[in-house]
């Protein structure tokens, strides 16, 4: 979508407005906002003309002018029906200098987890990747990965899903059923996030934040321990959520936000803290009570040998016969 049209949306977001008004606002001639208006409704957008002016009356179910369309977080959207990969787009955006952008794929077929594991994306989902350049060193990006897994478990939440996080990125359902962990609960994964970055030693050049959602999809596309939104309270507004993720996003990492805030929010709605962990690492493995996080991200977890900090691993909580 270009920006003409991206302003036409923008200026319609408030109510109706007269042709001239918009033509002013624009600094276009009316015959151009005559023509933007023509693509739009083409576009899917529902917009009448009445005699106080031009006027949306509904929205198409998703697609980058429809994510757009009341977004209150200064992202562009790029949206695809298909897409091997979202980070891998993003990537290539960010070597022509591109910023701020959000690439949106109604299907990945080639979508991968941490560690290069597969991550079946079908159609339904919640497929995005951020590619944003913020001003921190490259020790501080893991804060961004926790930003994001808060911002999923809020809008899931806002969805009615109870979901919670757990260290440092999966955010988790929690469900009753035969295989029940030490708290009498199973937990199944809604969502993933892979963040991926270039810099050098003092600065992010860019920043790739992939984030996964099973939103719209049916159980049975789904691999053993996943939920769906479907599964958990049927079908979401999948424009309406992916606007609520980009947008509590975009409150904790945006200008003046404090990462400290962000460890709060994701104390908040934190699964792991409390519960005994096994954390793999590159070099070992760390067994405890996971206690606590720490900027920019790190877990602290309390073992027979005293606390140990963990920067990054992969975390498995456990039930009293796993660490007997």
């Amino acid at each position: 979508m270009n920006d003409t049209r991206r302003d036409v949306l923008a200026a319609l977001e408030d109510g109706p407005v007269e042709g001239p008004a918009l033509a002013d606002r624009l600094g276009v001639s009316r015959a151009a906002v005559w023509k933007h208006i023509e693509f739009l409704r083409d576009a899917g957008f529902e917009i009448e003309s009445a005699d106080d002016g031009y006027e949306v009356a509904s929205v198409p179910e998703y697609g980058a002018a429809a994510i757009e369309f009341g977004l209150d977080a200064p992202y562009r959207i790029e949206y695809h029906d298909r897409l091997p990969s979202t980070n891998d787009r993003a990537r290539e955006l960010a070597a022509d200098g591109e910023e701020d952008v959000v690439v949106v794929a109604d299907e990945q077929t080639g979508g991968r987890g941490r560690l290069d594991r597969e991550w079946r994306s079908p159609a339904g989902g919640v497929w995005a990747s951020l590619l944003v350049r913020p001003r921190r060193p490259p020790a501080e990006v893991p804060i961004y990965t926790l930003a994001a897994a808060v911002a999923v478990a809020r809008a899931a939440r806002e969805a009615g899903v109870d979901a919670r996080i757990k260290w440092p990125n999966d955010v988790l359902v929690a469900a009753e059923d035969d295989g029940r962990d030490d708290a009498g609960r199973t937990e199944r994964k809604l969502s993933g996030i892979l963040t991926e970055m270039e810099g050098e030693a003092d600065r992010v050049s860019w920043l790739v934040v992939g984030i996964g959602v099973n939103a719209n999809v049916d159980a049975d596309a789904l691999p053993p321990g996943a939920t769906s939104l479907r599964a958990e309270v049927g079908d979401v507004d999948r424009r309406v959520f992916l606007q609520r993720v980009l947008e509590r996003f975009a409150e904790l990492t945006g200008e003046g936000a404090d990462p400290s805030d962000i460890l709060d929010a994701w104390r908040e709605y934190a699964a792991t803290l409390g519960r005994r962990v096994r954390v793999e690492t590159p070099t070992e493995t760390i067994e405890g009570e996971a206690v606590d996080v720490r900027l920019p991200g790190s877990l602290v977890v309390r073992t027979d040998d005293g606390e140990r900090v963990v920067s990054a691993g992969d975390c498995e909580h456990l039930r009293p016969s796993d660490s007997e």
